[in-house]
């Protein structure tokens, strides 16, 4: 399905953030995503898959995560320096700011046009999903996605600890969550305090653990992995379909 492309801002806490939005060409309804980056923010990598989700006929909106510390239009370059740069700025953003740029984001696609009713998503990577799973908590949010979601296992998100593991029984959307089994970053016991605290929140969910790193969707690293990438991609469309009642068009 073609898509469009447009930039909307929104003031968050008087700063300003910016939407990329990605939606189908053809005029309708359709399901609302809200697309969580990783550090790096909206770069290449992410924003093509932005893109090819949209394709598949959903309205996708990614926020810059770090407005209120970088300037407007800012991606980090995936190096030494950029994971510096990116976890300093992670670590200086409070989870109360997350989570009311959630709220905006949310409310935004609630009253777009474009989006049916009712069927608002959630995705996102390594900090991104974690902020997908916090999204999540908002009862409007039906379905989640969250790859490689660092430091939901620990509480570590932004300068103060996160409730998240705490509050899991808030949510009544379902989840995906995907994992690397080499990734260091959310290690075998972490993804393990993850999966039983969703048991016992009673949360509806279904982990997937791929042979790959983590941030391995990303197509510009080292640790990229084209096949795991595109078997989670196929899990990813096929559940969001499933979530909103849709049927899986090609890209």
């Amino acid at each position: 399905m073609q898509i469009k492309r447009r930039e909307v801002g929104l003031t968050v806490d008087d700063s300003l953030m910016r939407l990329y939005v990605a939606e189908p060409v053809v005029p309708g309804q359709y399901p609302g995503i809200l697309f969580y980056s990783d550090i790096y923010q909206l770069g290449g990598p992410i924003l093509r898959l932005a893109d090819r989700l949209a394709g598949y006929g959903y309205v996708v909106a990614a926020p810059e995560i770090f407005h209120r510390l970088e300037p407007l239009g800012t991606v980090i370059e995936p190096n030494d320096l950029g994971r510096l740069r990116g976890n300093d700025a992670a670590s200086r953003t409070a989870v109360a700011q997350y989570d009311a740029d959630a709220i905006a984001a949310l409310h935004w696609l609630q009253t777009s046009d474009a989006v049916a009713p009712g069927q608002l998503g959630v995705v996102g990577f390594c900090i991104g999903g974690h902020l997908a799973c916090r999204a999540a908590l908002n009862p409007a949010v039906r379905a989640a996605v969250c790859c490689y979601p660092t430091g939901i296992h620990s509480g570590k998100l932004g300068k103060d600890r996160a409730d998240t593991l705490e509050r899991l029984s808030n949510i009544t959307a379902r989840l995906l969550l995907i994992f690397g089994d080499q990734d260091p970053h959310v290690p075998a016991e972490g993804r393990e305090t993850i999966l039983s605290a969703l048991a016992t929140a009673g949360v509806d969910h279904r982990p997937l653990i791929y042979p790959a790193n983590h941030t391995f969707m990303r197509d510009d690293g080292y640790r990229y992995d084209p096949a795991a990438t595109d078997a989670a991609w196929a899990e990813v469309v096929t559940f969001l379909a499933h979530g909103f009642g849709t049927t899986v068009s090609h890209a």
